[in-house]
């Protein structure tokens, strides 16, 4: 039977040993079993699980004849780490996953990137330098969640801290949106959001710093140098009020026009990327 590309690529180390023997990152090692199967799907998704998380891969399905630039790395890499990749058409594949695809998938089972505060202790002691945060208070929508992380993942932030209840946890639609930053931006769900902040606070000397509508501070006169946690609420209501109790202070985004908010994950941009111009 004639070779695809990608196997006539990588079959010289596609091999059970190879898969064993690579690096694995700390995201990997701190992984949880839910006992459950996921579906991780799309390009930059699939490539973030390969790069990250590539043990938890138990199958890569790929769109039949679809062998482009796009797809081909990914299958190669699957290739090599010996990972089982099988042909399906778009019909099944549309079945199994029911989302924007791209003519990939990678089925991991208890695939779980959520993290305690135990890890979030652990993450800050062993930073090097001040941390950035984003704290999401009640962001219940996946592709809000999806988008925050993504530009969190862009400004350098150190981790996403969400609570447990109440909000939108990793799911492979946040992971489509993500693209590819659920995999390498810690997220920490925590049970009691009131008392992590104060322990970022007490503990490890963090400025929690708040977005609110009606601050007459504006972020661009708030100094975000230093140790931060910036915190955003949901776009209806808020930051809750025991949150916002457990800021040091709270700022505003100047609104010239007449709406009166911006979208959470856009908010997320104007503020980290502040955020990052003033620590630079």
């Amino acid at each position: 039977m004639k070779k695809k590309p990608w196997q006539r690529h990588g079959s010289a180390d596609a091999d059970p040993a190879a898969r064993k023997e690579r690096p694995r990152s700390y995201h990997a090692e701190d992984e949880q079993d839910s006992g459950g199967q996921d579906w991780v799907y799309g390009l930059h998704a699939v490539e973030a699980v390969l790069k990250h998380n590539a043990d938890s891969i138990q199958q890569l399905l790929v769109l039949q004849g679809r062998s482009d630039q796009r797809v081909l790395p990914l299958l190669e890499r699957a290739t090599r780490l010996n990972i089982s990749i099988r042909e399906v058409e778009r019909t099944e594949l549309d079945e199994l996953v029911g989302g924007v695809h791209q003519g990939v998938a990678a089925l991991c089972p208890g695939l779980k990137l959520e993290r305690s505060e135990g890890f979030l202790e652990q993450l800050l002691q062993g930073l090097q330098h001040p941390p950035l945060l984003l704290v999401l208070d009640g962001v219940t929508d996946p592709h809000n969640l999806g988008a925050c992380l993504r530009t969190a993942e862009a400004a350098g932030v150190d981790a996403v801290i969400v609570p447990k209840d109440k909000s939108a946890l990793i799911t492979p639609s946040v992971r489509k949106v993500a693209c590819g930053a659920a995999e390498s931006v810690p997220f920490i769900a925590v049970t009691n959001l009131a008392r992590t902040l104060k322990m970022l606070q007490d503990d490890h000397r963090i400025w929690v710093m708040g977005a609110a509508g009606e601050a007459e501070q504006s972020i661009y006169t708030t100094d975000l140098k230093g140790p931060l946690a910036l915190v955003l609420g949901s776009e209806g209501k808020g930051m809750r009020r025991l949150t916002r109790e457990h800021c040091d202070n709270v700022f505003s985004i100047p609104m010239a026009g007449e709406v009166s908010s911006l979208n959470v994950s856009v908010s997320a941009g104007v503020c980290l990327f502040e955020a990052v111009r003033q620590r630079k």
